[in-house]
């Protein structure tokens, strides 16, 4: 490591000494650890595998690159993301969550389906291909999905996922959709409105079997808005 890495991360731990709770509780350290604005939203965009670094800019719309930059490098330092390098012909830096900082993803999925039930929250908005598949994975009905078992592909700008439903659950893979029963080509946001909005399925691609793209959208209930006095 270089005197300048060092200092860097000595800088950042002086800071983070300065903001800390002090308060034993375990939720008291986890906002110590993830409660910068942005954090979780970056944690959440490794969700399913490394990217790269203009990759996690475009998809965190607002965050500016000096922000990004000390977010990541702050994840870092806390051991919940790491720096890596994709393989050959790639040989590019990507940035990937730990194994450690994987385990809080549930968390954060949850927490969005906790905040979803706000009168306040605007489906509207941009959603990433990250938000859409986990969005997926926490909705999605188990009754609903009952004997419902197939591979359901997504090609969302230059990135394709699959999702394999089984046993009332799903599971997602970032890989290329060949194969897959039904394949969903659009941007992120437009086959959010399809599946979670209702709009017709002609504002995307669709691909395969058509009957069962209609039932697949029928998987993932909204809850609830709360009702407010």
């Amino acid at each position: 490591m270089t005197t300048k890495e060092l200092e860097k991360i000595t800088k950042l731990r002086q800071n983070q000494e300065k903001r800390r709770y002090d308060d034993a509780c375990g939720l008291a350290h986890a906002l110590d650890l993830l409660g910068e604005r942005w954090a979780m939203l970056v944690l959440r965009e490794l969700a399913y595998g490394p990217r790269r670094f203009s990759g996690l800019k475009r998809d965190l719309p607002g965050i500016s690159a000096n922000i990004l930059t000390q977010r990541l490098n702050e994840l870092e330092a806390r051991g919940l993301v790491r720096k890596t390098r994709l393989p050959p012909p790639a040989s590019v830096q990507v940035y990937e969550a730990t194994e450690w900082g994987l385990e809080v993803v549930p968390v954060i999925a949850s927490l969005g389906r906790w905040a979803a039930r706000s009168p306040l929250h605007d489906p509207t908005l941009q959603m990433s291909h990250v938000s859409l598949l986990m969005s997926l994975q926490t909705l999605i009905s188990p009754e609903r999905a009952k004997g419902f078992d197939a591979r359901i592909g997504f090609r969302l700008g230059d990135t394709a996922y699959v999702a394999t439903v089984a046993d009332g659950r799903l599971h997602v893979d970032r890989r290329d959709c060949d194969g897959c029963d039904v394949t969903f080509t659009g941007s992120s946001s437009d086959v959010a409105a399809v599946i979670h909005g209702g709009a017709p399925f002609e504002l995307i691609q669709v691909e395969g079997n058509l009957e069962l793209a209609k039932r697949f959208r029928t998987l993932f209930p909204l809850p609830a808005k709360v009702e407010t006095s």
